[in-house]
């Protein structure tokens, strides 16, 4: 991996854990420490552009309380709904409604 690869990983993990909505954090920054090695440049692209959506509104489709607008990239968003499911689980199941 490069310095350049390396300076990437280390600015999403900065930007994941680093929100400013703990909630978002404690989903965001384990994804990011977890996966993000193993993500292609095309899903690391994919990432940066989620993590550039407000807090709130990122948050509420990774919970699925709303739908992301057009242009998000479903694939990355599935990945962090699907391991939000394996690491954290809502009161009450809380999703969707």
């Amino acid at each position: 991996m490069s310095i350049h690869d390396e300076t990437r990983l280390k600015r999403l993990s900065f930007r994941a854990w680093r929100r400013g909505f703990r909630e978002a954090d404690l989903i965001l920054g384990p994804f990011v420490d977890e996966h993000a090695r193993q993500l292609s440049p095309q899903e690391l692209d994919a990432l940066e552009d989620l993590l550039a959506h407000p807090d709130q509104d990122l948050y509420g489709w990774i919970v699925e309380r709303e739908a992301p607008p057009p242009g998000v990239d479903l694939a990355i968003l599935t990945a962090l709904r699907q391991f939000r499911d394996t690491v954290h689980t809502l009161p009450g199941a809380v999703r969707g409604g």
